[in-house]
């Protein structure tokens, strides 16, 4: 087989306190760095051009997947390599995924993902390996553009990676409660979108169900107790995002 090609693509916004170690963890290998920021008033885009990236500067869009989806579509190699800022590669996993793209037959690969959370990797909750679509054939994935959680979509047989994704994600519970602010006005919108009004069904289903149900499932069921104190903020606060959400929409109708 020919030697494969990797873009590794990305949609930043502000992020200079995070862009360098993901760029440093993957500079040896992508064949090519392609970032579409949204207008970021930081020195993100300064960082980025240290670092050869092809660059596209837009807005900031509430889905930011729109940006990863113009990211892909920019990109020139044979595979794709979709990253986050506060994401990185270790040493295993490159020379993983460079194995896999140049001895495979498959069209893309699942990722484990190890999450940071306040202190520690969160090994249990459900969080980990907390798998992620992110390394596909040029022309056989894309982004659907419409939730927050969402995965690529792949054509074809997928297979997966057994070294994990290291993922950055909360260093602290005020950039948590950041993100946490970020994907519950996205539910909010796509409730509104559902046009659902203050039918009582889903009132009870949001403020009461969702978020005691969720909370059960990762804290007890998939044993989130284990990840100490971290693993009861974890399950506690993703399940108040049900409740968040519904009052958020409530009050912008």
């Amino acid at each position: 087989m020919e030697k494969q090609t990797i873009s590794v693509v990305l949609a930043t916004y502000n992020e200079e306190k995070n862009l360098p170690d993901c760029l440093e963890s993957v500079k040896d290998f992508a064949d090519e760095i392609v970032i579409v920021d949204g207008q970021s008033f930081d020195k993100t885009v300064e960082i980025a051009k240290k670092y050869n990236a092809k660059i596209k500067i837009t807005t900031n869009k509430p889905i930011f997947h729109i940006n990863k989806q113009m990211a892909i579509d920019m990109a020139s190699s044979d595979w794709i390599l979709q990253l986050d800022a506060d994401e990185r590669i270790s040493e295993e996993l490159k020379k993983e995924i460079l194995s896999a793209v140049n001895t495979t037959s498959l069209n893309g690969y699942w990722i484990p993902r190890k999450n940071w959370f306040l202190g520690r990797f969160l090994t249990k909750g459900g969080q980990y390996p907390d798998y992620t679509l992110r390394l596909y054939r040029k022309g056989k994935g894309r982004l659907p553009q419409k939730s927050v959680h969402e995965q690529a979509e792949v054509s074809g047989t997928i297979g997966f990676l057994k070294n994990p994704l290291i993922h950055i994600a909360d260093p602290s519970f005020s950039r948590y409660i950041k993100r946490w602010g970020r994907y519950t006005n996205l539910i909010a919108a796509e409730l509104k979108e559902k046009n659902i009004g203050y039918n009582p069904i889903f009132a009870i289903k949001y403020i009461l169900i969702l978020p005691i149900w969720w909370f059960l499932l990762t804290y007890i069921r998939h044993k989130g107790f284990v990840d100490s104190w971290q693993g009861f903020v974890f399950s506690f606060f993703s399940s108040l995002r049900f409740p968040a959400a519904y009052l958020k929409y409530i009050k912008r109708k």
